[in-house]
């Protein structure tokens, strides 16, 4: 037995919480084997179960790595830099009994569309290569309450597709792009395959801080990523007087930015639908995506802005996909104009914000405060990320962790993104594991099967 590893928690928590701090410390370095799940357990008087279970919670979080008969290794905690920001929120992924880290729709919220479908078949163009790219009655239905006033439209595979999409059609390597801090990882990841230099913006609960913006844009950016409603992972709404500001401060400007809005989330939050296009419609791309609200397997999103911008778009689609399906385009034309569908769609808004705010009042009765927000997800400051992901993974809680969400690699605060999307029942539970990972006394562990308010 490794006489560095003294644990004086045998709890889960307690284990995973004590290999980890050897890690940090470097008295446990890469490469070091672990000792068995049998060894642990007879020295400390526990369970295997026990034992396997903070070895999970320890892998979940990137500490270790099993190598199967030949035993558990210290990975480095994580000192060597990932690929990318979503490596680093699925590196050491396993089974949670709770999963609230993936930021997606409730399926039973979904609308179902099999009596949709089975109106297609006399309507559904699929012959024909040759024909626009957006389906007409789609088109002028999407323009009928869009809140822009950006002259050209069309439809791409989902909301990052158009993020992409844009982005390469107006950045070049070495611009600088303004973006939220915290945003988006896929954001991130692509910004800095294609070269561009980051400038990230704080937020408060109606978006990007004015005067933040205002120098961020003085830098000379060609560009700005921001999510209008909704925003990921915050679940701050800009309000028509921020965007007012914002757009001020465009006016001002001595070089035209162009602002991309990524509205993800769309008809599934009850946030108004605002657009810095609306009063500046030629330095606006937005867009908005149908995947939460009507399905994520639709892949669709509509995109407006510049008409010269949006056909550059749509003709380099031609040297790879052409098109979105424009039997899925006709599907999602049916559903916007079905009655059921949009009470199923009022219903998931409603529903996602219910259990948003039954959360969000679970944590503050057990002592954590959030800024408001909207939306399928919930951000939590916590005191220690890494000792957070733990102690949540030892109560078979999985969730995303904060730090891909920010521009530098260190040195912002530490949270971690919780989709609230999910939660049905026994919220106050799993607020009271969240409360404790929140905290500084990370030792401390909440059982989920023992109730609300228990506490070991």
């Amino acid at each position: 037995m490794d006489e560095r590893i003294q644990i004086d928690d045998p709890t889960p928590a307690g284990i995973a919480g004590a290999i980890a701090r050897l890690i940090t410390s470097g008295e446990l370095r890469a490469g070091d084997r672990l000792p068995t799940v049998r060894e642990l357990s007879a020295q400390l008087g526990v369970s295997p179960a026990t034992v396997s279970h903070g070895w999970r919670a320890l892998a979940q979080a990137g500490l270790v790595v099993s190598r199967g008969r030949s035993g558990t290794f210290v990975t480095g905690g994580g000192a060597e830099p990932a690929p990318s920001r979503t490596d680093g929120m699925t590196r050491g992924a396993t089974a949670a009994r709770l999963d609230l880290s993936l930021g997606t729709p409730d399926p039973a919220l979904l609308p179902e569309i099999g009596s949709i479908l089975s109106r297609l078949a006399l309507n559904a163009e699929t012959t024909d290569y040759h024909q626009a790219p957006v389906v007409p009655e789609l088109g002028r239905l999407l323009q009928a309450d869009w809140p822009t006033g950006s002259g050209a439209l069309t439809v791409v595979d989902g909301a990052m597709d158009a993020i992409v999409r844009s982005l390469h059609a107006v950045v070049r390597f070495g611009d600088r792009v303004i973006v939220e801090d915290p945003t988006f990882p896929y954001i991130l990841d692509y910004l800095e395959s294609i070269g561009a230099q980051l400038i990230p913006v704080t937020m408060d609960e109606e978006g990007v801080l004015p005067d933040e913006f205002a120098r961020a844009v003085a830098t000379g950016a060609g560009a700005a990523v921001l999510q209008p409603r909704a925003q990921n992972p915050t679940g701050a709404s800009m309000s028509a007087d921020r965007a007012e500001e914002l757009a001020a401060i465009l006016r001002r400007a001595d070089q035209r930015c162009l602002i991309i809005e990524d509205d993800h989330s769309g008809p599934v939050v009850p946030a108004a639908d605002i657009s810095i296009g609306r009063l500046l419609p030629d330095r606006v791309l937005h867009a908005r995506s149908y995947s939460k609200s009507h399905g994520p397997d639709l892949r669709i999103a509509a995109l407006s802005g510049p008409q010269d911008i949006i056909e550059r778009i749509v003709a380099t689609r031609v040297l790879g996909p052409g098109w979105t399906p424009r039997i899925l385009q006709r599907l999602l034309y049916e559903m916007l104009r079905d009655d059921t569908v949009t009470r199923t769609v009022e219903h998931a808004c409603t529903q996602y914000q219910l259990r948003r705010h039954a959360l969000a009042d679970a944590l503050r009765h057990h002592g954590v405060s959030l800024a408001e927000g909207q939306g399928l997800n919930v951000w939590i400051p916590v005191t220690d990320e890494r000792n957070a992901l733990i102690h949540l993974a030892a109560n078979g809680i999985r969730v995303a962790p904060g730090g891909p969400f920010f521009v530098a690699d260190r040195g912002h605060p530490h949270a971690v993104r919780v989709t609230s999307a999910p939660l049905t029942e026994g919220i106050d539970d799993v607020a009271a594991v969240l409360a404790v990972a929140a905290g500084p006394r990370q030792s401390e562990y909440f059982s989920l099967d023992q109730g609300s308010g228990s506490a070991r």
